[in-house]
């Protein structure tokens, strides 16, 4: 497959990001994107975005398949960070450290994706910006970026194929999310409102069960139930081998999971001897106070990676994870942990705890396939590129 050299701004436009002080913001309007929002190449609207009166409004408003990354920020971790958006967001602006690289023709708009989300655009542009200011991409590294495209027939067909796997992998991500979101409806009915269904199947707290006044909480809960520290309800975890960074591998019969916040997989490894057999388990961030269920064997990542596993009968893993992320810590680089495990978690009765831990545990069983799923799927979709460099994409035409 014949494929001929572009510049990227040859093929997109290069558009910046709008700059605002804490008392231009609003609690709406427009929507304000952040490097935050670039969580595994994926645009995420988050409850804590910034937003920012209407007067604000340009045309520079995302749309469908425009490509965002991450141009200036203080952790190489996070430069060249990027994600496509694959429809229009009104509303929604992106700040002054992110740019939006938005393709001139439609035809255009997938290979600049493959391209701007791919391990190479990142470490070429992280090579570039080194001994610039707080890691800084200059408008020029964009503009200035060597991109290959291949002749028009098979740019189609290339496009379409990226698009099809985009389109899956954006598909498991929504269910994904659906399933999350249905279980912790389950969690605010039954455990934050108190509307369990009672021994009529009806809502306990609306329908009025008794509620019991708790001087710890100092507020009513149902009748029967407790009130502990979550510290006391923790379980032994067996001392395990920690991985550095520099063990992580792209691939690895066992999962890797540590305290960051934009993955779920902090990478693979091989060693059985760090293998962590305890689960389901709840992983908790120390310092980034990342929340994760996890149930499969699994390797700790790096310091600050704390696993928690319940010795409470009535307080299934599921429900220590919803518990565990309402509990309201202090944001900053510290170390919260010790803080967590002071903190007050509601012990309901044990039918309750097992009958919660039966749903909510086959919703997460089929968030975890749809994971591997999604990992299959991005190992193709990553494949592609280099593939299509070494003239190994090849399509039959012969029906065209």
């Amino acid at each position: 497959m014949e494929l001929k050299e572009y510049k990227l701004g040859d093929i997109a436009e290069i558009i910046t990001g709008v700059s605002y002080t804490p008392n231009d913001i609003t609690t709406s309007g427009i929507r304000i994107l952040r490097g935050g929002n670039i969580q595994a190449e994926t645009v995420l609207l988050k409850d804590d975005d910034v937003f920012l009166p209407m007067s604000y409004a340009n045309n520079n408003q995302l749309k469908k398949y425009d490509t965002i990354i991450v141009s200036s920020t203080g952790s190489v971790d996070a430069l060249a960070k990027g994600a496509t958006i694959f429809e229009d967001l009104p509303n929604t602006q992106i700040g002054a450290f992110l740019r939006i690289i938005r393709p001139k023709e439609e035809k255009y708009a997938m290979i600049i994706s493959m391209w701007c989300t791919s391990p190479f655009f990142r470490q070429y542009m992280i090579k570039k910006a080194k001994g610039t200011s707080i890691n800084n991409i200059r408008t020029d590294f964009l503009t200035d970026f060597p991109i290959f495209i291949p002749e028009d027939n098979n740019l189609e067909h290339t496009s379409k194929l990226y698009l099809n796997l985009e389109s899956k992998l954006l598909l498991n991500r929504q269910i994904n999310q659906n399933l999350e979101a249905l279980a912790r409806q389950l969690y605010d009915y039954w455990f934050v409102q108190f509307d369990f269904p009672n021994e009529e199947g009806k809502p306990y707290k609306s329908s009025g069960g008794k509620m019991v006044y708790n001087p710890i909480l100092k507020r009513e809960i149902p009748e029967g139930w407790e009130v502990k520290e979550i510290g006391a309800i923790l379980d032994k975890v067996k001392s395990s081998m920690k991985l550095t960074t520099n063990e992580f591998s792209a691939n690895g019969k066992y999962p890797i999971i540590d305290q960051a916040t934009d993955t779920y997989y902090a990478g693979f490894t091989d060693r059985e001897d760090a293998v962590l057999d305890q689960y389901p388990a709840v992983v908790f961030g120390d310092h980034s106070c990342a929340v994760k269920y996890v149930n499969f064997p699994f390797v700790r990542g790096a310091d600050g990676t704390q696993v928690m596993i319940s010795k409470e009968s009535r307080i299934s893993t599921e429900y220590l994870y919803f518990a565990v992320k309402d509990v309201k810590i202090g944001k900053g680089y510290a170390r919260h942990y010790s803080f967590l495990k002071s903190s007050l978690i509601i012990v309901p009765s044990q039918e309750l705890a097992l009958d919660f831990q039966e749903q909510v545990g086959k919703l997460f069983n089929q968030i975890t396939l749809n994971r591997k799923q999604i990992l299959s799927l991005t190992k193709q979709r990553d494949e592609l590129l280099p593939l299509l460099m070494n003239g190994q994409v090849n399509f039959d035409l012969s029906d065209d």
